[in-house]
């Protein structure tokens, strides 16, 4: 009888594996970083190869560290950086290009001219995105236009497109040899090529973008069986794939509409269940799957997306040196009482929700003589606050369902500032789970459910559990002063890039 199902977390900066048991404990876990490639000012790159190296070498370090018998795992579930986009030969596994990064900006003239015919919205009622740098479609279109010879050899089907679930997947049931070349609906929905109502591939899109549809993988529900893993995992079967954000919306078992989490990764990633409706934005917000489990309906979302959260901490401990280690920040924004009037927007790839500005560039603004490394480091972690307070604010115009409380998870919810900061400047309870990387665990429960390891969704609701709850306790005064500066301190961002 299996006792556990396994997730491989494939991330922006890192690779992890991890391993729950039944009532979604972890039971073992390993990661380990990857290079992160800039060949040129907003150009962001990964080595497909050395991501599918760490992969194996974090599943080997787990099952090795906490002695787990592959034989005891029901199933694997992949979760991944979504919208990085891979196109490697079908014969050879061999990527013709680096993996494009969903950050990497280098897309802007093929969306510019895009949206000559339509605007920024031309395919928004179909896909439910609006044409910017973020998504996988453009990116594909850049290394066809771009990568001698692919072009061609994407018409016979001699390459392969995939997000980076594809690419695990791939490789995960036998590469070269027979490897499946599936996707999921929560990440096809991320390309800017599947029609949100037929959740397939849209013909006249992809006629629009010059993609063949010989080089696309098939899409599939986010749960159910897709073959047998090799390697290490040996037999075991590859049964769940999500996004990383609509991962952790399962792991935080966001099952009904009206249910929202806010992921602070590299970014930040706010996903509100709105049902098995598609409900289209009105304010800059995406409309996204957010799973299908089987042959059930799928349920769609409403995604904020924000390009630069943790990425500024790592940011000013690299480039800037202001300190060795990212959790140190909360020292030093503690070491002061405000962040001295200062706001700094980290747009650093443009904005992305609910603004959708590629010509935007970081600022810091309100500077004076009187500030010091301690109240960048502040206003660095408020920039985060203040950006999920706009997404939000955006959410709740869309829904028509004001948010009562703020289910949160990622590696910054442990920064006490600054989960306190953004409760006070939501004006609402802000609660960590007890299980916080819920982007694997809600990998592993897709996968446990298409197997039959857990029963049903309803029996994943009794797993969650709170860690901590911050509650408001600035003043709507005071709140809405500083709101109001942040918002001032954006459009000091915009048509920076000409």
């Amino acid at each position: 009888m299996a006792k556990y199902a396994a997730a491989v977390d494939q991330g922006t900066t890192s690779t992890r594996f991890m391993v729950f048991d039944h009532a979604g404990r972890v039971v073992a876990i390993d990661q380990k970083e990857h290079e992160q490639i800039y060949p040129k000012p907003g150009w962001v790159e990964h080595d497909p190869i050395e991501i599918w190296q760490r992969t194996q070498e974090v599943i080997d370090g787990a099952l090795k560290k906490f002695n787990i018998d592959p034989q005891d795992i029901a199933a694997v579930g992949v979760t991944n950086q979504r919208e990085t986009t891979v196109v490697w030969e079908r014969a050879t596994g061999k990527p013709v290009y680096n993996a494009i990064v969903w950050q990497d900006t280098r897309t802007d003239a093929i969306c510019n001219e895009l949206a000559k015919d339509g605007g920024q919205d031309r395919f928004r009622l179909k896909v439910g995105l609006p044409l910017a740098t973020y998504f996988s479609g453009p990116k594909i279109k850049w290394i066809l236009d771009n990568v001698p010879g692919v072009r061609e050899k994407a018409e016979k089907g001699e390459v392969l497109f995939g997000n980076i679930d594809t690419w695990v997947i791939w490789n995960l049931t036998g590469g070269p040899n027979g490897g499946v070349h599936i996707t999921d609906v929560s990440n096809a929905s991320r390309t800017m090529l599947m029609n949100l109502e037929t959740l397939d591939w849209d013909d006249e899109i992809l006629g629009i973008m010059g993609i063949p549809k010989a080089m696309l993988p098939r899409v599939r529900p986010s749960a159910e069986v897709y073959g047998k893993a090799i390697g290490s995992l040996n037999g075991v079967p590859v049964a769940g794939d999500l996004g990383d954000q609509q991962a952790a919306l399962f792991g935080q078992t966001c099952f009904s509409p009206g249910e929202a989490k806010n992921t602070y990764g590299t970014g930040c990633f706010m996903l509100l269940n709105t049902g098995t409706k598609p409900v289209q934005s009105k304010n800059g917000l995406l409309t996204t799957l957010g799973y299908k489990i089987g042959n059930e309906p799928a349920v769609y979302c409403l995604e904020g997306s924000i390009a630069i959260t943790g990425a500024l901490v790592q940011w000013l401990r690299d480039n800037l040196e202001f300190f060795d280690f990212s959790k140190h920040i909360e020292d030093y924004a503690r070491a002061v009482p405000d962040s001295g009037g200062i706001y700094f927007v980290p747009a650093f790839s443009g904005l992305f929700a609910p603004y959708w500005r590629s010509d935007a560039r970081g600022v810091i603004v309100g500077l004076t003589r009187f500030i010091t490394k301690n109240h960048i480091a502040r206003a660095a972690l408020e920039a985060t606050a203040y950006q999920t307070r706009e997404v939000l604010d955006a959410m709740n115009a869309d829904s028509g369902v004001p948010l009562t409380a703020l289910k949160v998870d990622g590696g910054m919810v442990f920064n006490d500032l600054l989960m306190q900061f953004q409760a006070d400047i939501l004006g609402v309870p802000v609660i960590r789970p007890t299980v916080s990387e819920t982007t694997a665990l809600g990998a592993a429960y897709a996968a446990g459910l298409a197997v039959g390891f857990w029963s049903k969704v309803e029996d994943l609701r009794a797993n969650w559990g709170k860690d901590h709850e911050w509650t408001p306790k600035m003043s709507a005064e005071e709140r809405e002063k500083l709101y109001k500066g942040w918002k001032k301190a954006v459009t000091r961002t915009f048509d920076w890039v000409e």
